[in-house]
């Protein structure tokens, strides 16, 4: 059984940065891969970044590609959203996600994915 636990949602302005964080209880991240989604109010949940179980890619969503960077930490316990040129159509509630079993191809549906964290809070000022 893997707890994931976000924090570090909050209010930024337009064009601003924030780094959100994910971190695993019960057992390491290892072999699990890992993701971020994101659901804005009255919408489907979202994909928002993804690396995979070898580690060896990431992947990202269409509308944060070149803004957000998705990794983890050198002991594989907590994985980080960093999210750059903040615009307030990313305001969502941002949720982290983790599977044993999701293959590269499956990343971005959250079907695939065992365990969730409570979700994080992001709004951004426009």
């Amino acid at each position: 059984q893997v707890t994931l636990i976000e924090s570090g949602g909050g209010l930024v302005q337009t064009g601003g940065s924030l780094r959100i964080s994910c971190a695993a209880s019960g057992r390491t991240l290892r072999g699990y891969a890992v993701a971020w989604f994101r659901q804005r109010p009255g919408a489907e949940r979202e994909f928002v970044a993804a690396n995979s179980r070898t580690y060896s890619g990431t992947y990202y969503g269409d509308s944060v590609k070149g803004r957000f960077i998705i990794s983890r930490d050198s002991g594989k316990t907590t994985v980080y959203l960093q999210m750059n040129s903040l615009k307030p159509e990313d305001t969502a509630v941002y949720t982290c996600a983790a599977g044993e079993r999701v293959i590269t191809s499956s990343l971005a549906n959250h079907r695939q994915y065992d365990f969730w964290g409570q979700g994080t809070q992001v709004t951004v000022s426009s």
